[in-house]
């Protein structure tokens, strides 16, 4: 899953960065609120990290601005500010939860997940396919009863294909997605993955879900 962070702290900003790719998260990081509010109306992020005191624009006008134009990205805001009144303006404006600072890592990866779980047309936890089942919450994979031993990347790759089920991916899509958006795709990068990936999921079972659609992509499918 793609979450943009736009806080202005740098030390914070690479904490969170850290965090949440280790988590198997793919993380843009924007620093002004101006940049924040572009990417968030032309890119598409499963969720937002908000911070309210930001140059050029602050969190609350362009969390208005979102919900303004329609834009239901998810958005948790992080803030200093522990005013009750300031908490229920951010809810008031569409904000999904309200996380006040300093917080540790794991108070905020429990109300990422949590707002991911939340309402219609969000993310299932579990995603099954044929023997292979994929806890999204706990990043954990088995097949055929066995825990498949997976670098976070691996888990990205393979989370990625699960979702969209049935569905060639292209090269350039899942670079994109599992790596970051000014990704090279004329490297072999996404190949090699796919093959180790491959090598864990596929190979110690006679059913394959991995396939190659040549000079497209790849799927993830019972065939």
């Amino acid at each position: 899953m793609r979450v943009l962070i736009v806080e202005d702290d740098t030390k914070a900003a690479a904490y969170l960065r850290k965090g949440l790719t280790e988590n198997g998260f793919v993380v843009d990081v924007v620093s002004h609120g101006e940049d924040g509010l572009h990417l968030l109306l032309t890119a598409q992020y499963d969720l937002a990290l908000l911070d309210v005191m930001l140059p050029q624009r602050d969190g609350w006008s362009i969390l208005a601005e979102l919900r303004r134009r329609g834009k239901q990205t998810p958005v948790l805001v992080l803030t200093a500010r522990d005013a009750v009144q300031d908490r229920v303006k951010g809810l008031e404006l569409g904000a999904d939860d309200y996380l006040v600072k300093p917080f540790a890592f794991s108070e905020c990866l429990a109300r990422i997940r949590s707002i991911l779980r939340r309402g219609p047309g969000r993310q299932p936890e579990t995603l099954r396919i044929a023997d292979l089942e994929i806890d999204l919450l706990q990043h954990k994979a088995v097949r055929g009863g066995k825990r498949l031993d997976l670098t976070p990347k691996e888990f990205a790759l393979l989370s990625l294909l699960a979702r969209h089920k049935g569905e060639v991916l292209s090269r350039t899509l899942i670079a994109e997605q599992v790596w970051d958006m000014n990704f090279d795709s004329d490297t072999n990068v996404v190949d090699v993955a796919v093959r180790r990936l491959r090598s864990k999921v596929d190979d110690p079972c006679p059913k394959k879900l991995i396939h190659t659609v040549r000079g497209v992509g790849y799927v993830l499918d019972e065939r």
